[in-house]
This record gives structure tokens, C-alpha cells and sequence, in this order.
């Protein structure tokens, strides 16, 4: 069974933004739709270590997704992260008011040791259901990148969620979607940190 081989990881946080970026080394994808990932060499369970504590978050979102819209939503937030599990796992809270309606998500991480992969599961105040698509991956360095597939509309897409915390003062998120197994990426939300 033929694998189609992708780029997964880099560590220039400017290139993020860039429309060219050779982000998927080390993800093999199996002609069904399964996606097989490698962990970097340095993956621990340390990896948000970074993240832990409370944060204020400038969000920039895309209005309007795989369309080629350029127009971006702005709003503020607030990011929570605890250890839990003894240091296998961690919870994150996000808080926001998004065009004048509360909004609450929380984020679970869970490490696993014998495949040194974390795996993202989130759940919203909108869905109010755990995401059936997690994302799966590891660091690189001060770069995490995250997978999986999902729909969009109706299409089979890649999802990529990528923590850089190059700039440790103020790390960021950011997130993609492609619709050409990862060879192009739309990316459509940006997260910039400070610490309180």
C-alpha cells in the first residue's frame, strides 16, 4: 500500500504566515485516510511546560475560511493552562466575548509515553461536545505541530495546530487547513500571548 509522504515540522515562526512552507516531514498518510506520525527525538511530556499559567491572547481569526477571504476578526481573550494527571497531561480554558456573545472552550492534552505523541482534544460552549478530530503531535525544539483530519463544508480536509514559543515571552498558536493533503495551507487564526 503506496504512503504519500509529507513535510511536517519547521521552526521559523515567521514562515507560519508565508503562503510556502514545508510543514509536514515525518507524517506518513496510509491511502484510507490514517495519518501516521512520527514523534521528534526531543518529544516529552514537558513539552507545554511553557504554557502553564494565565495569559492574555490577541486573537486574529479569518472571516471567512478557504473562500480567499483577507478579512480578519479581531477580539481578546483569556488562556488557562493546569497540570493535571502528574505531569502527563494539562487542561487549558479559553475565554472570550466574540461579537458580543460569551464564549468558553477548554482544551485537554494528553501525553503518551509509549508513543511520545500528545493528543489535543477540545470542547466549546458552542458545540458542547468533545471535538471528534483531535490533533496529534509533538515538539520539534520550541515548535509543536499538530494534525489530523477533518470536514470543512462538507470536504475532507488536513488541520494543522502549531504552538511556537521561539519568543518564550510571547508565544503563539496558529492554525491551518489545507485542501490538497498538506502540499498548500490557508492559515486562519492566529493566537499572540502575554503573561499576566
Amino acid at each position: 500500500m503506496p504512503l504519500i509522504l509529507l513535510s511536517l515540522l519547521y521552526s521559523n515562526r515567521t514562515n507560519a504566515q508565508g503562503k510556502e512552507s514545508n510543514m509536514m516531514k515525518h507524517v506518513q498518510v496510509n491511502q484510507d485516510g490514517t495519518i501516521i506520525l512520527t514523534p521528534s527525538a526531543s518529544s516529552s511530556r514537558t513539552d507545554f511546560n511553557f504554557l502553564m499559567g494565565k495569559w492574555k491572547v490577541e486573537n486574529r481569526k479569518l472571516r471567512s475560511r478557504l473562500s480567499g477571504s483577507k478579512e480578519w476578526d479581531k477580539f481578546d481573550s483569556v488562556l488557562e493552562l493546569q497540570e493535571i494527571l502528574l505531569g502527563i497531561g494539562n487542561r487549558e480554558t479559553f475565554t472570550a466575548t466574540i461579537n458580543g456573545n460569551p464564549y468558553e472552550a477548554v482544551a485537554l492534552r494528553l501525553f503518551n509515553p509509549k508513543t511520545a505523541l500528545w493528543t489535543d482534544y477540545w470542547a466549546d460552549s458552542n458545540e458542547g461536545t468533545l471535538d471528534l478530530h483531535p490533533v496529534v503531535g509533538s515538539f520539534e525544539g520550541k515548535v509543536g505541530s499538530f494534525f489530523t483530519r477533518d470536514e470543512f463544508k462538507g470536504k475532507p480536509i488536513f488541520v494543522v495546530y502549531q504552538w511556537d514559543y521561539t519568543i518564550p515571552e510571547h508565544p503563539q498558536w496558529r492554525q491551518a487547513y489545507s485542501e490538497d493533503n498538506g502540499k498548500q495551507w490557508e492559515w486562519n487564526w492566529y493566537m499572540d500571548l502575554t503573561k499576566f
